[in-house]
C-alpha cells in the first residue's frame, strides 16, 4: 500500500499536535514544544491546502507541508508519528514525499532544514539525495539551535 497526502483537517492537525510525542532529544519536535508553532499548526489559515495528512492503509502515519521559495524551489516539513520512527520506514516515506513535490508542483529544488542533532534524519536525507548546504542558528523552542539547511535538485 502506498502513501496517501490529503490536505489536513482539524481533527488531524489537533490529533498531531497533542497526541505525537517524541523521546529524549527527539522531543525537540513535539508541537508543543513551540507555542509559536503550535499555533501555525493549528490554524486552517496557515496550515491552507499545503499541509497534509500523509496515511498509509487508511492510518494517519506522518504529516508533510510544502512552500514555494521561489519558482522551482519548494522547501519541505515532514514529520513521521513517534512510534513509527527509527524502524527504517524513513527512506520510503522521504522518496514518496520528494515524487508528490515533483509531480504535483513541478519542482526544480527541493530543500528542508533540520536541526543539526538529529543526525538519524540528515544521514536519511542525504540517503535520499539530499545534500549539505550550509547551517545557520534559528530561535525556537525556548532557546537557539543549530539548523542544516539541505537541498535536492530534482
Amino acid at each position: 500500500m502506498t502513501y496517501k497526502f490529503n490536505v489536513m483537517t482539524q481533527e488531524q492537525a489537533e490529533n498531531i499536535a497533542f497526541q505525537w510525542h517524541y523521546d529524549g532529544d527527539y522531543s525537540f519536535y513535539d508541537m508543543e514544544a513551540d507555542e509559536e508553532d503550535l499555533d501555525e499548526f493549528l490554524s486552517p489559515e496557515e496550515r491552507g491546502n499545503t499541509t497534509f495528512a500523509i496515511t498509509k492503509d487508511m492510518e494517519l502515519v506522518a504529516f508533510f507541508s510544502v512552500s514555494k521559495i521561489a519558482d522551482g524551489i519548494f522547501d519541505i516539513g515532514l514529520g513521521m508519528r513517534p512510534d513509527l520512527t527509527g524502524k527504517g520506514n524513513g527512506i520510503e516515506f522521504l522518496r514518496a514525499g520528494m515524487n508528490y513535490v515533483q509531480s504535483e508542483f513541478n519542482s526544480e529544488k527541493i530543500t528542508l532544514s533540520v536541526a543539526t542533532f538529529n543526525q538519524r534524519a540528515i544521514k536519511l536525507y542525504r540517503k535520499g539525495g539530499f545534500k549539505d548546504v550550509e547551517t545557520f542558528k534559528q530561535n525556537t523552542n525556548g532557546s537557539t539551535f543549530e539548523f542544516l539547511k539541505m537541498e535536492y535538485t530534482c
